[in-house]
């Protein structure tokens, strides 16, 4: 019988593969290449996956605080490149790779955070939405930028020697490292929150992808969006493009043509006044000389020359209807007048008694036709009612059945045809004075 002492229990034999794993010097720093499967990003906490390739998987574990240095978005099925250690989890006593670090195969992780969040903010439509205009004359212009930078010299120097009144106001703020994103958005809300500001400028001078980077986070683009203030975004060289760049209202290749865009040229400005001084002054005495022309004018009138004239003809106008009143008053008196005298000759008692006896006849003479035209009327309508009433009796079914016709009817329905008969049924046969049952013996066709 073999010794029990020589058998291992399964956690010593664990313990003793995963001190194997953890000593191996070629274990504790992996670069492995693979394919993303079962994948599901896990916010805020650590991510369980595994990495596999056309004829091998292994299981992987990345911690919080390594996956929150990742700068895409990891997605099922994608290739990346990772680099981690080699260790045993002795509970399933299953080996994996503890990931520390992660980036896409074939393209950098920066390019594709950036890919990735600009097709984010597409599908939003923040490039799309409406831009705020630039004041034309600002009196403060904040700036978030790194104050010891050239950017804000540029701007300050490019300012005063275009716009001196305008004012700068510096927000000095972090432009690069892990840092600078949430420097670069506090400095944004605080010169929101002053609020008087005509434009906000922000920027840096040009660099690498990662040295521009805070630019191309999401919190930066959406607290430029947010702004009150109408943004000037000013990253880098003119071939960079950075997502601020597309948010802000308007892009400036250099930090010198941002500060041309914020403010015009105070020489040019004056000039133009003095042009629009000159050609208003040439205008109000254009008008005034109009104007003077057409007092003259009047003054020659004969209004103010020979007043009298303005109203000799409302005098004769006057006098034309006194005279047309006149005449119309005589005229209205004789038509009255005329009047009155065939009236007190129609209502003398002569006429009176005579027209009396005229209307009398009249009436007399039209009784007689009214009674002559009714007894008329009702000859007329007495023979036409005989004859309607001849012409019914004739169409009158009981008037042709008094002639020996009759007709059969079937279920209370009047036959027609014999199709609708058949041998040994009953039919009714209807009379002038009756009805009689019969039942059918034989049918002929004709």
């Amino acid at each position: 019988m073999e010794n029990s002492d020589q058998y291992l229990t399964v956690t010593a034999l664990t313990k003793y593969i995963k001190r194997k794993f953890d000593v191996d010097p070629y274990l504790g720093r992996i670069y492995l290449t693979g394919e993303l499967s079962n994948f599901r990003l896990r916010p805020n906490a650590h991510q369980y996956f595994s990495l596999k390739d056309d004829h091998a998987k292994i299981s992987a574990i990345m911690f919080k605080s390594a996956f929150e240095k990742v700068k895409f978005t990891p997605e099922e099925g994608m290739k990346v490149l990772v680099t981690g250690r080699i260790s045993l989890y002795e509970a399933s006593g299953s080996y994996q790779i503890y990931v520390d670090s992660m980036q896409p195969d074939g393209i950098g992780a920066l390019y594709q955070a950036y890919e990735q969040l600009k097709k984010k903010l597409t599908d939003e439509g923040l490039f799309d939405l409406p831009k705020k205009r630039l004041p034309m004359f600002p009196k403060r212009i904040a700036v978030v930028t790194s104050p010891s930078g050239a950017v804000i010299r540029d701007i300050i120097t490019t300012v005063q020697r275009r716009f001196p009144i305008a004012q700068i106001v510096l927000f000095p703020a972090l432009v690069q490292g892990e840092k600078a994103a949430a420097d670069i958005v506090k400095q944004i809300e605080h010169a929101n929150e002053i609020g008087n500001f005509d434009t906000l400028i922000i920027g840096r001078g040009g660099g690498s992808i990662e040295d521009l980077w805070p630019f191309n986070e999401e919190i930066v683009a959406r607290a430029i969006v947010d702004s009150q203030l109408p943004v000037i975004s000013s990253v880098g060289h003119e071939t960079d493009t950075t997502i601020a760049d597309l948010v802000a209202d308007v892009r400036a290749a250099t930090p010198t043509a941002a500060a041309e865009l914020a403010v015009p040229v105070l020489n040019d400005e004056l000039l133009k006044i003095n042009q629009y001084r000159q050609r208003l002054f040439q205008a109000m005495n254009q008008t005034i000389k109009i104007d003077q022309q057409k007092v003259a004018k009047v003054r020659e009138s004969y209004i103010f020359t020979q007043p009298t004239r303005l109203y000799e003809r409302y005098i004769q106008n006057v006098d034309l209807a006194k005279n047309r009143l006149e005449q119309l008053k005589d005229g209205y008196e004789q038509n009255w007048q005329q009047k009155v005298d065939l009236l007190t000759n129609r209502l003398s008692g002569r006429n009176i008694q005579q027209s009396i006896a005229n209307q009398q006849q009249q009436l007399a003479n039209l009784e007689v036709r009214i009674n002559q035209a009714s007894r008329t009327i009702i000859n007329n309508q007495r023979q036409s009612t005989a004859k309607l009433i001849a012409q019914l009796d004739n169409l009158s079914p009981l008037k042709i059945m008094s002639r020996g016709y009759s007709y059969v009817t079937l279920d209370k329905e009047v036959v027609k045809s014999v199709t609708q008969l058949t041998p040994n049924q009953t039919i009714k046969m209807n009379f002038e004075d009756g009805s009689a049952s019969a039942e059918i013996k034989e049918i002929n066709k004709e």
